[in-house]
């Protein structure tokens, strides 16, 4: 075999594993139905009515679980049964696994809710403008980014009504999920 076929074989050995390590993430809006420490998953019920039992690992990050120790051993990461969340999930096969798991509401991701005026997907940034009349330029999470062409679509930019969920960052607000609003 020569040199240039085994450098280009090894090549795209390496290039497939690296596509297949990153799997597409999928955000739903939902509630914690059950938690489960020693299993370490979550059971979320997304408004569908789909249940999604992820896997927590090391690099699952959750926001906005807030537990004391009074709570601790009722909850996992902060998060109990009941949590209205939005959870960021790949899926290989069957297993899902938690990317990153959002509590909503106290101590949680904010929500805004307003019609978007610009979406600059290059920059990572969307314009929200209030029921008010204030325009306000948020930075979106890479996987927000992501979810701007979905949830938005081509075309409905200027005229899509959205709730974004947020947290405030470094003084910058970051969406790190939207939906449409109806």
């Amino acid at each position: 075999m020569s040199r240039s076929v085994l450098s280009s074989l090894v090549f795209l050995t390496a290039l497939a594993g690296v596509c297949s390590a990153q799997d597409v993430v999928t955000a739903v809006k939902g509630t914690v139905t059950k938690v489960d420490a020693a299993g370490k998953t979550v059971a979320v019920k997304a408004a569908d009515g789909t249940e999604h039992t992820v896997h927590i690992v090391d690099r699952t990050t959750v926001h906005g679980g807030e537990t004391s120790l009074k709570d601790a051993k009722q909850t996992y990461y902060g998060l109990r049964k009941g949590s209205k969340v939005v959870l960021h999930y790949s899926k290989r096969g069957t297993d899902e696994t938690a990317e990153e798991i959002d509590g909503i509401g106290k101590g949680g991701l904010k929500a805004v809710d307003g019609t978007v005026s610009k979406v600059d997907r290059g920059g990572k940034t969307i314009t929200i403008k209030s029921a008010h009349g204030a325009e306000e330029t948020y930075r979106l999470a890479d996987h927000a980014t992501v979810d701007a062409g979905k949830n938005v679509g081509e075309g409905a930019e200027k005229t899509g009504k959205v709730t974004a969920y947020y947290t405030e960052e470094g003084g910058r607000k970051v969406v790190h999920f939207f939906e449409k609003a109806f």
